[in-house]
């Protein structure tokens, strides 16, 4: 694995459909609340932001998956988002959808690809 990367957590602590892990990233010299989770196999990471409000997605710390455990859900207002793209399926999407961050699973850890843009 090439470039720069941060670990996040042992790929053992995402389990599909459960809870994710909660880390944080700086951008505009600032910490951003970011998650990791894994759905149908593969593991995907977003910036902890409803799409449509100002307001961490978990209700609980690193609950992100409603209850059928097939979408993220906002704690503030319902809105779900397919959790393989971040996309808005329903709420007050306006086209917004949750702002995805390159992650990847090699040797039994998960990872955060740290992007310039990013620090």
């Amino acid at each position: 694995m090439a470039g720069n990367q941060r670990l996040i957590c042992a790929a053992k602590d995402l389990v599909d459909g459960e809870k994710g892990v909660r880390f944080t990233v700086d951008r505009g010299n600032r910490p951003i609340s970011a998650f990791v989770v894994r759905f149908a196999g593969k593991v995907y990471g977003y910036f902890n932001e409803c799409g449509h409000v100002p307001a961490e997605l978990d209700w609980q710390p690193g609950e992100f998956f409603d209850d059928s455990k097939l979408y993220l859900v906002c704690s503030i207002h319902g809105a779900f988002y397919a959790p393989e793209t971040g996309r808005c399926l329903g709420g007050r999407c306006r086209g917004n959808g949750l702002k995805p961050l390159e992650v990847c699973e090699h040797e039994g850890n998960i990872y955060l690809l740290e992007a310039k843009s990013q620090s």
